[in-house]
């Protein structure tokens, strides 16, 4: 089966709405995802970014959240601005690393509604344990295994190679033969490039 690779980082916005709709425009194309955490932080940082630029540029800032606005009116999502913005996303990129693949969707999706549809703190790992309990697992036992060398390992070996990759921005996906389709509204692009390649 053809894969598709979902790049995604838990503070940005555009990952949001693209991280609720990818799954079932993916399985319509027969496409498998594969749901890569990373940190933009330390890109941005490269790029001489200390803040996201949606802050650093308050027009642009202005015009993403009514952009937001329109998206998820249009997808059906609720919206709430999370305060502060940009949350810290590393303890919830860890701890997805250290789910199982298969699982890795659902709590990815848990936490984007959570930071938001509802404006919520994801930036600690004691704001994760009630979404990894409302999916049926073992919060304190994640958590751990989050905070142990393996899942901070592979969470710095994922953005390490989404440098290698060219990624600036989230969401991205890249395809097998290695094309990269940067924003929400390319997850189509992408898709058919990965079934047809053109």
């Amino acid at each position: 089966m053809t894969t598709l690779d979902f790049w995604y980082d838990f503070a940005s916005t555009y990952s949001y709405p693209a991280a609720m709709r990818i799954e079932a425009l993916a399985a319509k194309k027969k496409v498998a995802l594969r749901w890569r955490p990373f940190l933009l932080g330390p890109i941005f940082v490269e790029q001489g970014w200390k803040n996201s630029p949606f802050n650093i540029y308050p027009v642009k800032g202005r015009y993403m959240w009514r952009d937001m606005v329109r998206i998820c009116a249009r997808e059906k999502l609720k919206l709430k601005v999370p305060d502060p913005f940009p949350q810290n996303s590393i303890h919830a990129a860890r701890a997805a690393m250290a789910l199982a693949p298969e699982k890795r969707a659902a709590f990815s999706k848990a936490v984007y509604h959570t930071a938001f549809a509802e404006g919520r703190d994801i930036s600690s790992r004691a704001a994760l344990a009630p979404i990894l309990e409302s999916m049926g697992l073992h919060a304190s036992h994640v958590l751990e295994e989050s905070a142990r060398d393996p899942a901070k390992l592979a969470l710095r070996m994922e953005t390490d190679e989404a440098k290698r990759l060219g990624i600036f921005g989230a969401p991205t996906c890249v395809t097998e033969d290695g094309e990269l389709f940067w924003g929400n509204d390319r997850i189509e692009e992408a898709l058919a490039w990965a079934v047809d390649k053109r």
